[in-house]
């Protein structure tokens, strides 16, 4: 290791340490007495990488774990922002687990990457364990060197201008005129047999419309796309572009709007002045939002999440059927209240 190196592992080194005072004498009394030790009995601190000589923008793995005795209580270490020169591109911090042997492990991984090159160290981590005397140890995890190359170190090709090389005569080849003067010949063949066919073939006949209720076509559907299993398959886009359109074409068909081809934010505002059943409105606006960072921020959602929105939009379709037969009912009770009130004209009396 060289001095330049050893100079800047002690300053974070420091670094770390006062930060760390820093963090426990917000929950520890000053009073208590902490002292720093290489080692104690029942604790373990174990730190990794994946990958020690990586290139410039290369991502590496690396781990903090720590194993220590139900009895003896872990302070989290102050992680994160304590990674040197290294950015922090995912984290999964304090995953606290039993082993079988009774003690309690806690794994600490992060995603690091770096665009500077040459010889780096993840720093130390200093952590502190309160023992059962109440007594608080501080002990610090081995630090990490980490060698960052250059992508130029590999090259292969001088920065030197080299000279021309003598010009190189190519052969006449006519394989491209056989091939394009074919593939021409084919468009007007293609183009030749549709226009014959366009004015030789009687009129296809029209796809009757569905006629049944918006809410059983919206339903077959949903059992249609559950049959498809695309989460399984890993098609989450797939999966909320139907699941979304399938809501879209059903409130649309039921309010008599023509939102299908509508912007989320569009589509929204045509049913603010419409009065939806209870929470409908809400639970769409909250849908389609998840539904769009799915669709265009490539976002993975876990299953039961997918499971939880098409809930959501059977419950939309399953309420809004609900309030429309209700609001039929009431039309046909008024209806008929309404001819048992009319009067009997006069010429029809006995």
């Amino acid at each position: 290791m060289s001095d330049d190196v050893r100079l800047k592992y002690m300053k974070i080194l420091i670094k770390t340490y006062l930060l760390l005072l820093l963090i426990i004498g917000t929950n520890i009394s000053a009073q208590s007495e902490m002292d720093t030790v290489s080692s104690l009995p029942g604790v373990e601190i174990q730190t990794s990488v994946d990958r020690a000589d990586i290139y410039v923008g290369d991502l590496i793995t690396y781990k903090l774990i720590i194993i220590h005795d139900s009895t003896i209580e872990l302070i989290p270490p102050p992680l994160g922002a304590n990674l040197g020169a290294f950015d922090v591109k995912d984290y999964k911090p304090d995953v606290v687990s039993k082993r079988e042997d009774g003690r309690i492990q806690s794994d600490n991984s992060f995603v690091l990457s770096t665009f500077t090159t040459g010889d780096y160290i993840i720093p130390p981590i200093p952590v502190v364990f309160i023992l059962p005397d109440s007594t608080k140890k501080l002990m610090i995890s081995e630090p990490v060197p980490i060698k960052v190359n250059s992508l130029l170190l590999n090259t292969d090709d001088s920065l030197d201008i080299k000279p021309l090389k003598a010009q190189y005569v190519f052969e006449r080849d006519y394989s491209n005129y056989y091939l394009y003067g074919g593939l021409g010949l084919l468009v007007l063949l293609v183009a030749a047999v549709l226009i014959w066919y366009r004015f030789r073939r009687k009129a296809a006949p029209i796809d009757p419309e569905d006629l049944r209720d918006p809410w059983e076509i919206a339903f077959e559907r949903l059992a249609l796309l559950k049959q498809e299993n695309l989460t399984d398959a890993g098609s989450h886009k797939l999966y909320y572009i139907e699941l979304s359109e399938i809501t879209r074409w059903y409130l649309g068909k039921v309010y008599r709007k023509n939102v299908l081809d509508m912007t989320t934010d569009e589509f929204m505002s045509q049913f603010e002045a419409i009065e939806l059943p209870v929470n409908v409105y809400d639970n769409a606006a909250i849908f389609f939002k998840f539904a769009d960072l799915v669709k265009f921020a490539k976002l993975i959602p876990e299953n039961t999440k997918t499971v939880q929105d098409f809930n959501a939009v059977y419950n939309i379709i399953e309420q809004v059927r609900l309030e429309k037969h209700r609001e039929k009912e009431i039309e046909s009770d008024l209806k008929e209240k309404t001819e048992k009130d009319e009067p009997v004209p006069t010429g029809e009396q006995g």
